[in-house]
């Protein structure tokens, strides 16, 4: 099974990791939340893999745009609402490895230590 990666084609951090997967030579899959969607089933999986905090994305222009009655997330109900009916919410990329494992958002240090064993940081 091919490692796949969510996110949204024309997001930097998106690039940089795509671009550094490509150079250590790992396939991926890439699913794109806006051309691809995303299920209710899989994000429920990743709260409660991870927690609904470690994907939301506080930082983008999408979450500032929101009202204060929406950015009051309160659980993992309201935290997957969100995420379906707003997409570009979700932090990127979010990286599933073959066994199950979850990476969060491009983390250099933990990407080598994860995908390339042996390697320093």
């Amino acid at each position: 099974m091919q490692a796949v990666i969510y996110g949204i084609r024309n997001c930097d951090t998106m690039k940089k990791a795509l671009a550094w997967l490509a150079g250590e030579g790992i396939a991926v899959h890439f699913h794109d939340y806006r051309k691809d969607g995303v299920d209710e089933t899989r994000l429920r999986a990743w709260c409660a893999a991870l927690g609904y905090d470690a994907l939301i994305n506080r930082r983008g222009t999408t979450w500032r745009k929101l009202s204060p009655e929406q950015q009051a997330i309160d659980g993992d109900d309201a935290a997957v609402a969100l995420m379906l009916a707003q997409p570009a919410l979700i932090r990127r990329p979010v990286l599933a490895l073959p066994g199950g494992e979850l990476l969060v958002g491009f983390d250099l240090d933990a990407w080598r230590r994860t995908l390339t064993p042996g390697t320093r940081s």
